[in-house]
């Protein structure tokens, strides 16, 4: 049976608030699946060549740029002068994404963290969320904002509790948006839950437990026969859950320890995979109930140079990953599992957090270094252009219109063909 993605922000149109090509309104993009099909940003860029703007973004963050519209939104935490050692001021951005001019900064809250985090990870990880009348910060352990397009709180949750992550690595799973409901994954070492939340109110619609240490993936919703899923991976079971209810519609176990790489999903198939201390990638059909595994609702898996951090993306019938966190790049037959190649060696890419992105027939892969390859969307291997930004990249990038916006450590970047702008 054929379903239909329906991830983030697709069942907002109507309300005719944005046109989809002007919105990349979650750090997976419109589809959940990393592609902005409308987008052509340029492939030669540096640190000066093709950058309209470039705006410095205090603290540290590595969560993704989002935008609606004119509007750009990203979060941030700051080291707040004078007062306790560690304290933190959580922040939301919001920028003019054509001028780079700072329209609002609001924070959050002020805080010194309860646990420390991995040293490559911060403690502003998650990504923001924006359905174009409101934008949705997650600081994870403290609390859930929810903003007006023009930076009013419209409300805030701070009651979830304390995480526990797995060897203090930090948090940063991201919530997924639907028409009326903000998905909240909470996978940690103490009692882990998914959560469903209104998003005009931040009233708990459902809470469900789970039987799961911690997870940094975030959730995919998608409409299957009219029944709305969510879609987590999980080191125990990759589990659906009806959106509605909250119930538990289908798992399969397979997954390696402290999954990172969020669900794809095409017309037939969602596609879930881990690759910390061990390998696993499988192509399921969500059409299944209760375990599906050693069934043929288990399409394909494979058991070797699965991705760890970066999640896959998928693109015209291709699957792109790398092998754990290195620059190693694998690219699959959606449909058969079937290598078009393997762990291929990318020029300048050697140490991926960073996930790929599609965007006008082109695929960009970013290492931590600040290096970005950009390789032909394409079943044979085929490098378009090496770009180097000179400073750290640990963000998933975000390409809306002929631009390309770039969190790195330091600035937020406008990639732009100088006299192109939409």
């Amino acid at each position: 049976m054929f379903f239909r993605v329906t991830f983030c922000l697709v069942l907002l149109f109507s309300f005719g608030r944005m046109a989809v090509a002007d919105s990349w309104g979650h750090w997976r993009g419109v589809g959940g699946n990393g592609v902005a099909n409308n987008a052509q940003p340029p492939v030669e860029f540096g640190n000066s060549q093709n950058v309209v703007w470039k705006v410095p973004i205090p603290g540290a963050g590595s969560g993704s740029p989002v935008t609606w519209g004119d509007r750009l939104f990203v979060v941030t935490a700051v080291p707040v002068r004078g007062g306790p050692a560690g304290k933190l001021s959580f922040q939301t951005y919001c920028f003019n994404r054509h001028s780079g001019e700072l329209l609002w900064r609001k924070v959050a809250v002020e805080a010194v963290p309860h646990q420390g985090t991995h040293a490559t990870n911060g403690f502003a990880s998650a990504s923001p969320c924006t359905d174009g009348q409101h934008v949705y910060s997650h600081f994870g352990s403290r609390g859930l904002y929810c903003y007006t397009m023009d930076g009013e709180l419209v409300w805030s949750r701070d009651d979830f509790g304390p995480m526990d992550t797995r060897s203090g690595f930090g948090e940063g799973s991201s919530p997924a948006l639907t028409a009326e409901l903000l998905v909240v994954p909470w996978d940690h070492e103490g009692p882990s839950s998914l959560y469903a939340i209104d998003k005009q109110t931040g009233e708990t619609i459902w809470q469900v437990p789970r039987d799961e240490p911690t997870c940094w993936a975030t959730p995919l919703v998608i409409d299957v026969d009219g029944v709305q899923q969510v879609i987590t991976n999980g080191q125990n079971q990759a589990r659906a859950y009806d959106l509605a209810t909250g119930r538990e519609l289908w798992r399969c176990g397979g997954q390696t320890v402290r999954p990172v790489a969020s669900p794809v999903a095409d017309a037939r198939r969602v596609y879930i995979g881990s690759g910390f201390r061990g390998s696993f990638l499988g192509a399921f059909l969500p059409t299944g109930s209760g375990d599906i595994r050693l069934t043929t609702d288990v399409v394909w898996t494979v058991d070797r140079d699965t991705p760890d951090i970066g999640s896959p993306l998928l693109s015209s019938g291709r699957l792109y990953f790398y092998k754990g966190q290195s620059g190693l790049l694998t690219c699959l037959d959606a449909e058969t599992g079937k290598p078009h190649y393997s762990t291929q060696r990318v020029p300048g890419i050697s140490r991926t957090y960073a996930s790929p992105i599609a965007a006008g027939g082109h695929i960009y892969l970013t290492d931590r270094s600040g290096a970005i390859t950009v390789i032909k969307d394409a079943n044979r291997f085929e490098v378009v252009a090496t770009n180097q930004l000179g400073e750290p990249v640990d963000a998933t990038p975000a390409p809306v219109g002929d631009s390309l916006y770039i969190r790195a450590e330091k600035h937020l970047y406008c990639i732009r063909i100088p006299d192109k702008e939409t």
